[in-house]
């Protein structure tokens, strides 16, 4: 993923490792995402995915390495400039939250308003927009907690909308979500037209929409590329230990992947 003009880069991530105690999660990861590109992060369990992307989003710092943001370390970024940059949407949406659809919505207004401003006409105007454009407008003054699956994440991609960023990071938030929602939601984050970078465990879906991908396993970066570059046979057969025939899609014509069975011997 190399750019060709430097100044398109928005994240580029230097020789990133990242210990507990002796354990070594992450280990020396480099890698440049372009602006407006949608970056899937893919790799078996225990591969690191949600390590890198928390290193990414400032919840884990790098034992060594550096991230940085558009030529600056995010450690060296206020906190709360560097979420007005960048906004997360987890795996699992909060529990109990005991507000609205809107209140949760208008949320992703805060990292940009002190907490003695007023709330302004043009941050509702905001919340208006993002809930119309996840399709939740007619759900406004329900309760968050009553949504389904899919519903709650379309309302948390309002709150990131609403947080006006030039990146979303999502950590596998289709995991949990029937097929439908699993493409809506990924096709929602892509429609957006920001930098998006997001893991996956769906090899087809993340193929069908990335620009760019990262594949790792046991904490290191072993494949980066286009779709088409990454997906082959070779390449999953030596991250996933799968056997793959890999063809065009039939509709977009971006690589389709076929798992074959037989992994059990008979009888055992």
């Amino acid at each position: 993923m190399q750019p060709k003009n430097a100044n398109n880069v928005i994240l580029n991530v230097a020789d990133l490792s990242w210990r507990v105690a002796d354990i070594s999660l992450l280990n020396g990861i480099s890698f440049e995402i372009k602006k407006g590109s949608f970056v899937g992060v893919l790799g078996p369990n225990g591969a690191g995915k949600s390590s890198l992307l928390r290193c990414l989003y400032r919840y884990h710092k790098p034992s060594t390495g550096a991230v940085n943001f558009e030529g600056h370390d995010i450690w060296q970024i206020d906190g709360k400039e560097y979420a007005q940059k960048v906004a997360v949407v987890l795996q699992h949406t909060p529990q109990n939250f005991q507000l609205s659809v809107k209140e949760v919505v208008q949320l992703g207004a805060l990292p940009r308003q002190s907490w003695l401003e007023s709330w302004q006409q043009d941050s509702n105007d905001l919340v208006e927009q993002a809930l119309e454009q996840v399709a939740l407008s007619d759900k406004a003054g329900q309760d968050f907690d009553s949504l389904s699956g899919g519903e709650k994440q379309r309302a948390m991609i309002a709150r990131a909308v609403v947080q006006q960023p030039e990146i979303l990071i999502m950590d596998e938030p289709t995991s949990h979500l029937d097929v439908k929602y699993q493409i809506q939601i990924m096709e929602l984050a892509k429609s957006l037209g920001i930098t998006v970078i997001a893991s996956f465990h769906d090899l087809n879906l993340a193929a069908s929409l990335c620009t760019d991908m990262l594949l790792l396993k046991g904490g290191e970066l072993v494949a980066s590329g286009t779709p088409n570059e990454v997906i082959t046979e070779r390449v999953l057969s030596d991250i996933f230990d799968v056997c793959v025939q890999v063809t065009p899609h039939p509709q977009t014509a971006r690589p389709h992947v076929t798992y074959f069975y037989g992994y059990v011997e008979s009888g055992e």
